[in-house]
């Protein structure tokens, strides 16, 4: 299953970089770029969703959804190893002694 995520994941990966490029940016004309008449704010409206549009939106959405299963999946493969926590000592027993000094060194 994880391979599987992983390999959908890669694909969705290339499928949404070729989505954005082929689709063309809001007043690519060469009117704009002169400040043509026809131009549209840069946060104006949107207009009609393009066919192009909606896939990249769809493949976005799969691309989303394949890193939380990855994210999910990879914390259960995670090489960390976790040593068990030091039981508490029964009330009755007496404190473990201090540890030894260093011996001072020889001259």
């Amino acid at each position: 299953m994880f391979v599987f995520l992983i390999v959908v994941h890669v694909l969705m990966c290339f499928a949404i970089m070729g989505l954005v490029l082929l689709q063309s940016g809001k007043g690519a004309d060469i009117g704009s770029a002169f400040g043509g008449a026809g131009t549209q704010a840069v946060f104006g409206s949107m207009g009609t969703p393009t066919v192009l549009g909606k896939i990249t939106a769809a493949v976005a959405f799969v691309f989303i959804l394949t890193s939380f299963g990855l994210t999910l999946l990879g914390g259960e493969r995670s090489s960390v190893v976790r040593e068990p926590a030091p039981a508490a000592a029964p009330a009755g027993a007496p404190a473990p002694a201090a540890p030894a000094p260093p011996p001072a060194p020889q001259k």
